[in-house]
């Protein structure tokens, strides 16, 4: 069977002289023959025109707007944790203002009532030193809970951002496990 399949190709052969020197032409590579160039460079034309236009129109203003989005949300929140502290130096001030005005107060009264008055002052002290150790702490609280808040959510847009940006590059969704290992050697967490 195999001698008469090699038999049929000799004919074959033997038989179009020229059409096999143009079947061997053929036999290589399709896209390097020149017949085909403007095709191909048609179909190159369109489908990276068509990519092109995906990605301004379509992708990259979602990303942007994403981002854009993210970075509003992280400054508005630095805004107010810069506000809150803000308030807690005014309250820092009045309070050591007033501080020192009972002190300047203790003391004319000092000259006058000294042993009276230190009971009086000293409860005036502590009171007014434990409001202020009170309301800087409550400062301090949510100081850090905004801040915590803006880096969660910073964490949490970076790991959208990177997931989304996987899954239209490569087309697979990474786990949450992955995406969080990745930000994290990204950051330096290791």
């Amino acid at each position: 069977m195999i001698a008469n399949l090699k038999a049929m190709a000799a004919h074959v052969a033997a038989g179009a002289g020229e059409a096999s020197d143009h079947a061997e032409e053929a036999a290589g590579l399709p896209q390097l023959d020149v017949s085909t160039y403007t095709s191909q460079l048609f179909w190159l034309a369109i489908t990276f025109g068509l990519l092109y236009l995906l990605l301004a129109k379509v992708f990259l203003p979602r990303l942007s707007a994403l981002l854009e989005e993210r970075r509003d949300r992280v400054a508005d929140d630095l805004d107010a944790a810069a506000g809150l502290r803000s308030e807690a130096e005014d309250a820092e001030h009045a309070l050591t203002a007033a501080m020192a005005d009972a002190r300047a107060r203790a003391h004319a009264i000092v000259a006058k009532q000294r042993e009276k008055l230190t009971a009086e002052i000293d409860a005036e002290t502590a009171e007014a030193e434990a409001a202020l150790d009170a309301r800087m702490a409550e400062a301090d609280e949510k100081i850090e809970q905004r801040k915590s808040e803006a880096l969660a959510r910073v964490r949490e847009a970076a790991s959208d951002t990177a997931g989304a940006v996987v899954q239209k590059l490569i087309g697979v969704s990474p786990s949450e496990a992955d995406v969080a290992r990745a930000i994290d050697s990204a950051s330096g967490k290791a």
